[in-house]
């Protein structure tokens, strides 16, 4: 009784916001409406503001001339940094996104799992929960704007960047177990901030490890708010005006409905958010899947060319979008925002994962870029290159507007009539997914900077900002979530191409343990 108190308790902050925004929502919108749009667009300004001083700094570009087209063609520094740093550490762990990747099927279905092993969750859950963060309206919306700004050709460097990204996933997730901190009541804190700030302090570097797990954690608890919340809120409110247009009125209703039910799963915890994950993921992921599927085999003799208009696409663009280093920045970019590998999000909810070896969780952690971007962005841009929604001058309206998750349910729609109810349903729970993870990552950074004590603030200013995303631009929106979940990627690749070595060698033993039989099995 005295723990379902304090649990009521620890709620009321939530449940009062919840009902204060409830009371002021019809409030502002009048305002609004009276202001000719005044509140609502003063906060997209604001976050526009916000963007641009961020932007400076995270996405200075990277200069290459073509001599055959004469013009410049930019790259961002962030892209670059994670192309090189994924590249690397494949090539420095001996592909083991490749050769592990059957092993990591296994544990993942738990054949290697002992529930005695410390830890809060099981190697599903922990997959799942990160799972939920990355399979997104980064796989719907996001695949969307990248085909239709770079091209087809954008698909296939969305796939390199997800088969690299399996390696720079594998060591990142492999650190966060490696230097997790388990509390005396079985609570688990650990991620980048806490293998940037041991691991580095080991080498040597307490003080720069500080400084980046410092910068790591703040960047984490902006990208949590953007990327993870307010861009999944505003993208599939996008997606489900498409069958309930009354939502274009009122935006702001949408949000209230979402901050509740968020809300309602982040008091629990991890142990709350990876039991919702674990039904919830395989569930929507099935759904969509299965519907692409379908347009797919219905349209079977459009697939060869449909690739080989990706092919094609990715070394030979258009001239007009840069060429071939414009296509290469949109699939990478959009890639390392649906996946994440190298931002470092994943370890944090990896290291609460059950398992005596480090390694071990690495290599279930692995299978999320192949999942999120080899299967199902490839099946989404499949869907949008056949259908040519990109090319259909009726989509240019949104497709300016970077409203990706609609360019999607127009895809789909124009096969299956009936499917934009369907994808609406998936929208939500893929939003609803990504949001309850990442409230995860930006407590855990935000308990990281400021004392375990203080995690129920972050929940309330998160629930916050799950209403504002409805009622922001999805230009700036989109903008927000990339500055800060590519950003992430500095400080922590730093720390990780630092520390290389010592997963390299964790994984010689464990790898050695495993080619000799000697790893315990339970099933």
């Amino acid at each position: 009784m005295i723990q379902a108190i304090r649990r009521l308790s620890l709620a009321r902050p939530l449940a009062a916001l919840v009902i204060l925004i409830l009371g002021a929502a019809p409030t502002l919108v009048a305002q609004e409406a009276a202001a000719g749009g005044g509140f609502m667009d003063t906060v997209d300004r604001a976050v526009g503001v916000v963007n641009g001083v961020i932007s400076a700094f995270f996405f200075a570009d990277v200069i290459f001339w073509d001599n055959a087209a004469a013009t410049n063609h930019v790259l961002p520094l962030v892209v670059l940094w994670l192309v090189m740093g994924s590249f690397f550490l494949t090539v420095k762990m001996g592909f083991i996104n490749i050769r592990a990747f059957r092993h990591a099927i296994d544990v993942t279905r738990g054949k290697f799992s002992n529930p005695e092993d410390a830890g809060e969750v099981s190697h599903f859950q922990a997959l799942s929960a990160a799972l939920s963060a990355t399979v997104g309206l980064g796989n719907i919306a996001g695949v969307a704007i990248a085909v239709s700004v770079g091209g087809p050709g954008a698909t296939f460097w969305m796939i390199i960047a997800g088969l690299i990204g399996m390696s720079a996933k594998f060591t990142e997730c492999t650190l966060g177990q490696k230097y997790r901190e388990v509390r005396p009541d079985g609570r688990v804190m650990g991620g980048a901030m806490f293998y940037l700030s041991k691991g580095l302090g080991e080498m040597g570097m307490p003080r720069l490890g500080k400084g980046l797990a410092v910068c790591f954690a703040i960047l984490c608890i902006g990208g949590s708010l953007g990327g993870g919340n307010t861009f999944q809120v505003n993208q599939s409110m996008n997606a489900v005006q498409e069958s309930m247009p009354w939502l274009v009125t009122y935006p702001w209703a949408y949000g209230l409905v979402m901050a509740a039910l968020v809300g309602v799963v982040i008091i629990g915890g991890i142990k709350r958010i990876a039991e919702v994950a674990e039904r919830i993921v395989p569930t929507m992921v099935g759904i969509y899947v299965l519907a692409a599927l379908y347009i797919l085999f219905d349209n079977y003799h459009h697939i060869p060319a449909a690739f080989g208009e990706i092919i094609s696409g990715a070394f030979t663009p258009a001239a007009g979008y840069g060429g071939f280093i414009g296509v290469l920045v949109m699939g990478f970019r959009r890639a390392a925002f649906s996946n994440e590998a190298g931002a470092g999000s994943a370890a944090i909810a990896h290291s609460a994962a059950r398992t005596p070896y480090a390694v071990r969780e690495g290599i279930v952690a692995l299978l999320e870029p192949f999942i999120d971007t080899v299967v199902v962005c490839t099946m989404t841009a499949l869907v949008i290159v056949i259908t040519e929604s990109y090319a259909n001058p009726d989509n240019a309206a949104i497709i300016a507007a970077n409203q990706g998750a609609a360019l999607t349910s127009r895809a789909f729609g124009q096969h299956l009539a009936w499917f934009p109810y369907v994808l609406g349903v998936c929208v939500i729970l893929f939003a609803f997914s990504t949001m309850i993870s990442w409230s995860y990552y930006g407590e855990r950074c935000w308990a990281y900077l400021f004392g375990d004590g203080n995690s129920r603030s972050f929940q309330v200013l998160f629930v916050t900002f799950t209403f504002l995303g409805s009622i922001i631009s999805a230009q700036n929106v989109l903008d927000f979530g990339d500055l800060m979940i590519l950003g992430m990627a500095f400080p922590n690749l730093v720390g990780v191409l630092l520390l290389s070595g010592k997963v390299k060698a964790d994984l010689a033993v464990y790898w050695g343990m495993y080619r000799r039989g000697e790893l315990a099995t339970y099933k």
